[in-house]
């Protein structure tokens, strides 16, 4: 396995993040990109992850890197919201990730402009806002690099990663208002202990995203975190993956393309954002950037 990927895409979550989605800014070269992009350190209090539109900017192709699909089914959306950049700031301290998103901000603004800002945090042992325990599945050790980091493809391509953003958005209220059993069925796990339930409908979100029920198999590694701005909250759904496919399958299945089937989860939730990047792996203290035709 690779070591040379960005580090936190494998450390544990942190107790806080700054999740930035930036844009090019209008008539921007490609030479100010490159020198913007070259200018970013990456260390375990960041990961970094370019868009296709960042990409193509700079004239090249990245081998699997495409837009976001936007997804239907029946009463349900997932938009597509591509960024050209996106930064994932990790850390213990709030006020540090400001100064942070802030020194990134300045190395950046040549040719980018931050379009979204997302405060997350952790919350109690991993919870999501429901109080269901969050990536319970999620792959470890070994697998976990197995799962998210690119190998066998090539200088400048192995230790890189894909991942896929999306913003939840939690009705919270109306989450309260369904009884105990309710919620438990509609994620398909006890709310308390964390017990699968194997009778549990189709549609719960358990049984929507099984990864190994999947041709092939649909592991992702999650690090996903919640979030909240004071007025709304909800749930930063972040995935590497060494493809998107995975992700994409998950998808498909949870709005219900296979079998018309929609996942319990969007009886209270529902997702506003989504967008794919390609995190390139890491050269010393930045990005290695020889599959962009960048060097040094």
């Amino acid at each position: 396995m690779s070591r040379n990927h960005q580090p936190g895409i494998l450390q544990p979550v942190t107790s806080a993040a700054r999740y930035v989605t930036y844009h090019l800014n209008p008539g921007i070269t490609p030479r100010v990109v490159a020198r913007c992009v070259r200018s970013l350190e990456v260390r375990e209090s960041a990961v970094v992850g370019l868009g296709l539109s960042a990409v193509c900017l700079l004239g090249k192709s990245v081998p699997g890197l495409r837009a976001f699909p936007r997804l239907s089914g029946p009463g349900v959306d997932m938009p597509s919201t591509e960024g050209a950049l996106w930064l994932w700031l990790r850390g213990e301290d709030r006020g540090e990730l400001v100064h942070q998103s802030r020194k990134a901000d300045s190395l950046l603004r040549p040719a980018f402009a931050p379009a979204e800002v997302a405060e997350a945090f952790r919350y109690g042992k991993g919870l999501d806002l429901t109080g269901f325990e969050d990536g319970t599945e999620n792959p470890s050790g070994a697998k976990a690099a197995a799962t998210a980091i690119v190998r066998r493809q090539g200088p400048g391509l192995d230790g890189s990663s894909f991942v896929a953003v999306q913003r939840w958005v939690h009705d919270l209220d109306r989450f309260d208002s369904m009884s105990p059993s309710s919620r438990d069925l509609a994620i398909g796990r006890r709310r308390e202990g964390n017990e699968e339930i194997e009778d549990a409908p189709a549609s719960a979100h358990v049984k929507r995203t099984a990864q190994e029920s999947f041709q092939p198999a649909a592991f992702v590694l999650r690090r996903s975190m919640p979030w909240s701005d004071g007025g709304s909250s909800g749930l930063m759904f972040v995935a590497f993956g060494a493809s998107f496919d995975p992700f994409e399958a998950l998808c498909r299945r949870m709005v219900g393309v296979e079998d018309g089937i929609v996942d319990a989860l969007f009886r209270f939730t529902r997702p506003v954002t989504g967008s794919y990047y390609w995190c390139p792996p890491r050269a010393q203290a930045g990005l290695d950037l020889t599959a962009l035709g960048l060097r040094g």
